[in-house]
């Protein structure tokens, strides 16, 4: 009979006093140097786990000896936590039930579901859904507007692209045009008029934009009209042209397995077939890509040179890559090319706008060369933020650097001032939506974690959240989407901000 598994594993010895012990342990926690346990493990012929073990036990003991502060002593106040709250749901985008936990786990009172919920809820209903200018006076803005779901209920969003800052965000019941009129209705009532309005091909967005706000230029998304629609093309007839490329290959090994004539023969025909189908899916593809790299030249706002890109010779071209692709003959393209036809007019409205802001920066004193460079390094810029592969990021980001490096170079102390002031301006020039779409990944993510149950108080604490947080990376670094809305400087937290609000409708808030 195997005994092994009889035998002890260890042996409490009698000369380890329990006095000695508390020495072994005392002397480990005390200790702060590097090497302490291996010499008590050498000195009293212990092992080294036999030493953690001993501390471990010695540090739970402690507490109960001695006291000890719970966390919950910590918390002063009402407010202390109402803040953890908020930190956890908008900054960490953290869910009710993810908040619960670690409030509980951390010893903050008040972390049940229910509270927290309605604690969110009541924040909430303190603020505004809209932006004001609280001064009754008129501010001129860029809308971008455009909508997303919260199961089957809208939210409609407008969005300054130049700030990021939200100018307006409702939960509704419907996307006609008539609600977004309202939507741009409240935005007049408090002070922001739209001077440029950038929107998808929405039927209820167009519809409401013909009757209130005729006389705005209007701005077709470039991106989703051409760009998305067209660039999906491109993918779809490369992988095509590698799967008949593949094919052909396929047809070519089977050759050597053949064995009679008929069967040679019947191979044969099956990869000249295969061969002929996969070089015409790499010309269809080849003619397409080039076709479409033209079309999508044509929308730069500036040439190679800084010079600004004329909208009449810009939009002929376009039409001529749109024929050129027509005549390859894929219906379902075709299809897309009829839509982008009818947007043509407008499609290019931004030409105008850039026009306009190209002589404001002529009169700013600086010379005609300079402002070329500038607006070259703004497009590169705009190249590097679009740009999908590191590779083609990294070159705009270096063709940037080497340009304004250059510009600073000849400016000297002039340089400073003079780039944010042309940089500002330049990025009134907007050609799609996407900043809001930006905007309503953000959103989304709220959305996620609270499995579409949204409320309008929700959403309000998100826009604010949004509009006073502080951005720790890219072109607005150091600053809130508010901050260059207004020109206003702003020096407190988001959340001293927040509660400075509520206890302005409720002063006893915080106490109650």
């Amino acid at each position: 009979m195997n005994t092994r598994f009889n035998k002890k594993k260890f042996t409490r010895r009698d000369d380890l006093s329990p006095s000695l012990r508390f020495i072994i342990a005392y002397t480990a926690w005390m200790s702060h140097q590097w090497g302490t346990i291996t010499q008590l493990a050498r000195q009293y012929l212990i092992s080294r786990t036999f030493v953690y073990m001993l501390q471990h036990e010695l540090e739970n003991a402690i507490p109960h000896i001695f006291g000890q502060q719970t966390v919950c002593e910590k918390i002063i106040n009402k407010r202390d936590c109402y803040e953890y709250i908020l930190s956890l749901r908008l900054e960490g985008k953290c869910g009710i039930e993810a908040i619960t936990t670690m409030m509980n786990r951390f010893g903050y009172p008040n972390n049940s579901v229910g509270f927290i919920s309605q604690a969110l809820n009541n924040i909430g209903s303190f603020l505004d859904n809209t932006l004001s200018t609280n001064q009754q006076t008129i501010q001129l803005v860029i809308y971008a507007s455009d909508e997303i779901f919260s199961t089957s209920k809208p939210i409609l969003i407008t969005v300054d692209p130049v700030s990021s800052a939200m100018l307006r965000i409702e939960l509704t019941d419907s996307r006609n045009a008539d609600q977004w009129k309202q939507h741009w209705n409240c935005l007049f009532e408090n002070g922001y008029y739209a001077v440029y309005l950038v929107t998808d091909e929405g039927t209820a967005m167009k519809c409401a934009k013909n009757e209130l706000l005729k006389d705005v230029i209007h701005q077709p998304d470039t991106f989703h009209a051409i760009s998305h629609q067209l660039g999906l093309w491109v993918n779809r007839l490369e992988q095509s042209a590698y799967k008949t490329i593949q094919k052909a290959y396929d047809c070519y090994d089977k050759l050597d397995s053949a064995v009679s004539d008929k069967v040679i023969n019947k191979r044969i025909d099956a990869y000249e077939q295969a061969e002929k189908t996969a070089k015409k899916a790499i010309k269809l593809y080849d003619e397409f890509h080039e076709y479409y790299t033209f079309l999508i030249n044509q929308l730069a706002v500036f040439d190679n040179e800084g010079n600004l890109c004329d909208r009449t010779e810009a939009e002929s071209n376009i039409k001529f890559a749109l024929d050129l692709i027509m005549t390859l003959e894929n219906n379902n393209i075709n299809k897309t090319i009829n839509k982008i036809i009818k947007l043509l007019p407008n499609l290019l409205a931004y030409f105008n706008s850039a026009a306009t802001i190209v002589n404001e920066l002529k009169h700013i004193g600086i010379s005609e060369d300079v402002l070329k460079d500038f607006c070259l390094a703004w497009q590169y810029r705009k190249h590097k933020i679009k740009a999908k592969h590191k590779q083609r990021r990294n070159f705009y980001k270096n063709k940037e650097r080497d340009k304004l490096y250059h510009l600073q170079q000849t400016m000297g102390e002039q340089y400073a001032a003079m780039v944010d002031i042309v940089y500002t301006k330049l990025d009134r020039i907007v050609q799609s939506s996407a900043l809001v779409e930006t905007i309503n990944s953000i959103v989304r993510a709220y959305l996620n974690t609270t499995r579409n149950h949204i409320s309008q108080n929700l959403l309000n604490l998100i826009m604010f959240y949004h509009n006073n947080r502080r951005y720790r990376g890219g072109k607005r670094k150091g600053k809130t989407p508010l901050q260059i809305l207004t020109g206003n400087r702003q020096e407190k937290d988001w959340i001293q901000l927040l509660f400075e609000k509520v206890e302005e409708k409720n002063p006893i808030f915080f106490l109650e």
